[in-house]
C-alpha cells in the first residue's frame, strides 16, 4: 500500500519515514507498517519507529538521517533541525572528516527531553542549541560545534594525534575558524582537557596537520627562532609564491613537510619541485622531510633547519619574499587555553 503521502514523505527523507509519518500523515494502518517491515517484507526497520521505504541497504546519508528521525519530536518537521541535529563524529564524516567513524551518531536534543539511546544512537541533551545546516540531507550541528562534540566524546585515552588531526582537517578543510573553534572549545569547557587545549593553541598559531604538530613540538624547547605557521609568502610585486609549512622570516628559511600520498602522480611531485624552485629562486633556503621523518627521526630534522638557520646569519643574499598571515607566536602556547575570539562565519 503506497499512498502519495507516503511517496512524499520518502522523496523528502532520502527514502525514510517514522511509523508517527507513516500512519498519520501517509494514512497508513498501523497493521500495515508492521507487516511490509517484517523480515523478507518491501520496507525495512532501521531503528525503532524509523523505517528505510526500500528493499536494498542503506547508505551512509540514510543512515545518518535515520539516526535524527529517531531523535526527533515525533510531531515535529524533522529535517527542521529544530529538536535533533546530527553532531560529532558523523556530522564530520558527512563532511569527509577523516578518522570520524559515522556510527553511533549523536544526535543533539534540547533540553530537558530525554531518550534512550540505541547501539548506533547517542542522544546528547543539551541546553545551548546550535544553528544548524543540512549535509546531504542531514540536519546537521555546524561544523564548528560538531567539531568541539567530537573532541567531548573522545575518551581520556584518546592518542592526541586523533584530536589534532580531526579538528586539524575541519579548519584546513574551511568549515570553520581556529578562533571560532578555540571559542566554542572554551564555552564548552573542554580547554580544561591538555589534548585538546593544545590541540586548539597549535591551530590558532597556524598549524594545520599532525606532521606539523609534531614539528612543532619538536622545536619546542630548543632555541631555534619560532618560525611562522602557514604564513602566505609573496613576491615584492604582490605575486603569491608559497605557502610553507613553517618559516622564518628574519633568516628566509622553509620547512616543507610532504607527505607521499600526494605525490602518488608525477604531475603531483613536479608541482612540489617547481613549488621549491619558486621559493629558493626568491633566495629562500628549504628544509625538506616527510611526515614520518618528523615523527621518527626529528632530530635529523632539527639539525638540518640549525645547519640552514646558522648559514644565514648573515644572510649574503637575503630573501625577496614578503610574509604575511599568522603571527609569528611564542612556544609553548598552553597560555591560549584560557583566551577565544568569536569571528568568521562558518560556510553553509
Amino acid at each position: 500500500m503506497i499512498t502519495p503521502g507516503t511517496t512524499k514523505v520518502a522523496r523528502r527523507q532520502l527514502g525514510l519515514a517514522t511509523r508517527h509519518q507513516l500512519t498519520t500523515t501517509a494514512g497508513i494502518p498501523d497493521a500495515t507498517v508492521t507487516s511490509r517491515t517484517r523480515s523478507g517484507g518491501p520496507w525495512q526497520r532501521l531503528l525503532p519507529r524509523v523505517y528505510l521505504l526500500q528493499t536494498g541497504p542503506p547508505d551512509h546519508r540514510q543512515r545518518a538521517l535515520a539516526a535524527v528521525l529517531y531523535a526527533a519530536e515525533p510531531t515535529a518537521d524533522p529535517l527542521s533541525g529544530e529538536t535533533a541535529a546530527l553532531t560529532g563524529a558523523a556530522a564530520l564524516s558527512l563532511l569527509g572528516i577523516g578518522d570520524t567513524p559515522p556510527t553511533p551518531a549523536d544526535v543533539l536534543i534540547r533540553a530537558p527531553r530525554r531518550l534512550t539511546g540505541t547501539p548506533e544512537v547517542r542522544p546528547l541533551t543539551t541546553s545551548r542549541w546550535p544553528r544548524t545546516i543540512t549535509v546531504s540531507g542531514v540536519p546537521s550541528a555546524r561544523p564548528v560545534r560538531a567539531a568541539a562534540d567530537f573532541a567531548a566524546r573522545t575518551g581520556p585515552d584518546a592518542h592526541p594525534d586523533r584530536i589534532r588531526s580531526v579538528l586539524a582537517q575541519v579548519v584546513q578543510a574551511g568549515w570553520c575558524h581556529p578562533q571560532d573553534l578555540h571559542a566554542e572549545l572554551r564555552a564548552s569547557r573542554l580547554l580544561r582537557r591538555p589534548a585538546i587545549r593544545e590541540a586548539a593553541a597549535e591551530l590558532l598559531a597556524g598549524v594545520r596537520s599532525v606532521a606539523e604538530a609534531r614539528a612543532r613540538d619538536a622545536l619546542t624547547g630548543t632555541d631555534l627562532p619560532t618560525p611562522l605557521w602557514n604564513a602566505r609568502l609573496y613576491t615584492p610585486d604582490g605575486t603569491f609564491l608559497a605557502s610553507p609549512d613553517a618559516y622564518w622570516p628574519d633568516e628566509g628559511v622553509a620547512l616543507e613537510i610532504d607527505s607521499a600520498e600526494y605525490h602518488y602522480t608525477r604531475d603531483a611531485w613536479q608541482a612540489t619541485l617547481r613549488r621549491r624552485l619558486r621559493l629558493e629562486s626568491h633566495g629562500i633556503l628549504v628544509v625538506s622531510a616527510t611526515p614520518s621523518m618528523i615523527r621518527d627521526t626529528p632530530t635529523e630534522v632539527l639539525a638540518a633547519l640549525r645547519t640552514l638557520l646558522t648559514l644565514t646569519t648573515p644572510r649574503p643574499t637575503p630573501p625577496t619574499a614578503l610574509a604575511r598571515g599568522h603571527q609569528q607566536l611564542t612556544l609553548p602556547m598552553r597560555f591560549l587555553g584560557q583566551k577565544g575570539v568569536s569571528g568568521a562565519e562558518v560556510p553553509g
